[in-house]
């Protein structure tokens, strides 16, 4: 028992030594040839408050991605779809550097229908009623059309759903997860023009399931609900996306994150790992406030207590909106390793 002791406050010594080592804050110098991944390091070496935090969950990024054996889990609320980060997104579906998808149904509504129509630039400061009688939906800054939405939806992708479910029209009962749904309509949009931008084509061509655990909670679930009206044998597995998250999960040597806003995208991905002893590698990008007790504004060391997120862990929560800091994080990992 004194020998254990010993050893322990040996260890805990060489960590206070760690925590105290003493690395001199270096200036940012900019240059006209600077990389983002150029000014990423700076930012390492600067010791200035986010950007110190940004330039970590790069380092940590880059350690997950290479990891061997490393099952890399990406989930993000439906929001940033609607912006030009979904093309981020998309680059590290085809890039290899993501593994499996959990996010909300908005992200579906999203790309389905900015690939039949385009959404546009606006204001925070927009007049909504005019907007509205208008027939335009604000999404922060960006505009939606009714057009681009909701009648992208019941035009375009509620016919796929007859081809998907076909064997449901000849009285066999239908029953899919979300992930197998959300792969096979990616796999019908391989013939509509722009379908390399879209998430749910590049997922299917790559590979990675995407997971809705609220897949009724958008225009695309409610798409489907529409479906069922006049078929009523269908039926929506969510326990086939539990079990394919168990095992992935269980079986995978090392596990890794990146987690974008909370909400129940969040939650999914920490509350699998809980079950192997918690993630070994979380970067969690946010703009939600702790102080309210919410899962989006629970910071990682918070997971840690529960056990979703390893004590031992690489792990880094970066302040700050996932427009801005998710595409500098993946522009210096695709910097160092494509």
């Amino acid at each position: 028992m004194v020998a254990k002791k010993k050893t322990e406050d040996a260890a805990g010594d060489a960590e206070v030594k760690k925590q105290l080592e003493k690395i001199p804050v270096k200036d940012i110098k900019v240059t006209k040839a600077m990389t983002v991944d150029d000014m990423l390091k700076a930012m390492g070496r600067s010791g200035g408050f986010t950007s110190q935090k940004l330039a970590d969950a790069t380092d940590i990024a880059e350690k997950m991605i290479t990891k061997k054996g490393c099952l890399r889990i990406l989930s993000f609320p439906a929001c940033i779809m609607a912006t030009g980060t979904r093309g981020v997104i998309v680059d590290m579906v085809k890039n290899h550097m993501v593994d499996l998808i959990i996010t909300t149904c908005g992200c579906l509504d999203h790309d389905l229908s900015r690939l039949f129509a385009n959404y546009y630039k606006g204001q925070f400061l927009m007049d909504d009623k005019m907007l509205r009688d208008n027939g335009v939906s604000r999404l922060g800054n960006v505009l939606v059309p009714d057009e681009c939405y909701g009648l992208v939806m019941e035009d375009d992708v509620l016919p796929m759903f007859d081809d998907i479910f076909a064997d449901e029209k000849t009285n066999n009962a239908k029953s899919l997860s979300t992930h197998e749904i959300i792969d096979l309509v990616g796999a019908h949009l391989e013939h509509v023009q722009g379908h390399e931008d879209s998430l749910l084509w590049n997922a299917h061509v790559n590979h990675v399931p995407i997971v809705v655990p609220g897949i009724t909670d958008g225009s695309f679930g409610c798409q489907l609900w529409m479906y069922y009206q006049t078929h009523r044998k269908l039926r929506i597995d969510l326990f086939a996306d539990e079990q394919m998250l168990s095992e992935m999960t269980n079986e995978a040597k090392y596990t890794g994150a990146i987690i974008i806003g909370g909400g129940i995208s969040k939650h999914h991905v920490i509350w699998w790992n809980q079950f192997r002893g918690g993630l070994d590698y979380c970067i969690y990008l946010t703009t939600a406030e702790e102080y309210d007790g919410s899962l989006s504004g629970a910071r990682i060391r918070e997971a840690v207590s529960w056990g979703k997120v390893k004590s031992t862990a690489k792990k880094m929560t970066v302040e700050g909106d996932a427009t801005i800091t998710l595409p500098l994080i993946y522009a210096g990992v695709a910097n160092r390793l494509l």
